[in-house]
Formats: C-alpha cells, structure tokens, sequence
C-alpha cells in the first residue's frame, strides 16, 4: 500500500503561490519549507485552517507557536518547531486532527507578500498496522526488513539513520543505482545493508543486539519533508529466564 504522495500544482495569481499535497501516516513528522533564507527585515506566518499557529519576525518577542499565536488553542501542544533561519515548520508526532490546510505567508516589506499552500492529510492505518510495520522484534543473526509503506517518487532523496546517525541514502538521480554510504556512518553495519531502490526498504542481515535502537527514514521532496521512525529490538540467544554466564 502507498501510504506516501505528494503533487505540485502552480496557482497563478496576484501574488504567484504554490499548492503541495501531502499525504503522511499518523506518528510521523513533517517539515514544511519555506525554500528562502530568513532575514530580519522579513515576517514569516503561518495558518493552520485560517488559524495563526506561527510567526516568526526580526523581533524575538513577536515570534510564537501554538498557544501563543492562536488564542489559547493547544492543538498543537509543543509539537511545533520553527527554524528561525529560514522560517520552515516541523510538525512532530502528526495525529490524524492534524489533517487540513497550512498556509505560509512571507512579507517582504516594500516588495511583495508570497507563500505556499500546503494540504495535509494523514493516512488512515489501524494501529495495529502502524505497530507491525514501525515495531520489530527479532532475534539475533537474523535479517529484518524496515518497510516505510512508499514507492520512491524518482526526485526524491531518501535517507536512513541509526540513533541519528547517517547510515545510507538513495539519492533522487535516477541513473545512479548504487547505494550511498553516509561520510560518517557507523562501521557497525559494514556489508549488511541492502537498499530497495523502488520503495526505499532497508534489509539489515545478521542483526545483534548492538543494532537495537531507534531507525529513522527521511524522506526529502519537493517542498517538504518527511521523518518516519522505526523501534528495532534484537533478542540474544539467552531469554530472561536463563542467565548468560560471560568468561
């Protein structure tokens, strides 16, 4: 099942805006950009569903999130961050009440207002499909499969960490096949990464109990991006009622 879409629609108006749908799954979190670097003669806003949510400005007591921008609502509640550099918001840990419009708005004074219009819908997955696909639990020497529920649109940048580090990537150029291993990757998973080029899965063979931990897939699009997590525990050969005796 794609649980992953996303189309640009360029609206030509007044002032030039640009539509993005996007379609994430309940759990992850998203970044929308703005694509300009911040100054501070600039105001950036953002709406969610004609609701101030953010707004960040050259003067650090008129920048807010959440309660402090929307009277009070707390929909949001620290789950929101804005990167004072270029004024991108990150929405974590996305619910499906979080489904609707978020409209960016930037001013530049004495030139012109643009913005963006982002649509987002969350997927509607069972919880119980949720925790299969984002909980493994495997024992040790075997293979494991993290499958992030996507085919790989051709620009799309697609990178995995391992307690966030960079471990490999599939790049958006579609005549480059191979796989990119990250500058500093760990050494702990040399040889025993296998990448599928069409969804973006990443198979870890002869896993061990080291490899338990947190794995996160970022997926880098136009407009957007998207951090998906996974929570990997590898069982030894001994179980918690018999004790391993180490020499």
């Amino acid at each position: 099942m794609n649980y992953f879409w996303m189309t640009v629609i360029l609206l030509v108006t007044g002032a030039s805006a640009v539509k993005i749908d996007v379609s994430v799954m309940e759990g992850d979190s998203v970044t929308l950009y703005t694509d300009v670097t911040k100054t501070q003669d600039n105001k950036v806003q953002w709406y969610y569903n004609s609701g101030r949510i953010a707004r960040i400005t050259g003067d650090p007591n008129k920048t807010c999130t959440d309660v402090q921008c929307n009277e009070g609502n707390w929909r949001f509640r620290d789950r929101l961050h804005l990167d004072h550099q270029t004024g991108s918001l990150t929405i974590r840990n996305i619910t499906d009440t979080d489904s609707g419009l978020y409209k960016l708005q930037i001013i530049i004074p004495s030139s012109s207002i643009s913005g963006k219009i982002f649509n987002v819908t969350i997927h509607d997955v069972s919880a119980a499909e949720r925790n299969e696909m984002k909980r493994k639990s495997v024992k040790e020497g075997e293979s494991v499969t993290l499958d992030p529920g996507v085919m790989k649109n051709t620009n799309d940048l697609m990178t995995w960490y391992f307690n966030d580090i960079c471990m490999t990537e599939i790049t958006g150029d579609p005549r480059s096949s191979a796989d990119v291993q990250c500058e500093d990757a760990d050494e702990r998973f040399r040889d025993r990464l296998k990448l599928d080029h069409q969804t973006g899965s990443l198979i870890i063979t002869n896993i061990n109990t080291a490899d338990t931990g947190l794995y996160n897939l970022q997926i880098s699009s136009s407009g957007f991006s998207i951090m998906r997590s996974f929570s990997v525990s590898v069982t030894g050969e001994c179980n918690v009622i018999i004790h391993c005796l180490h020499p």
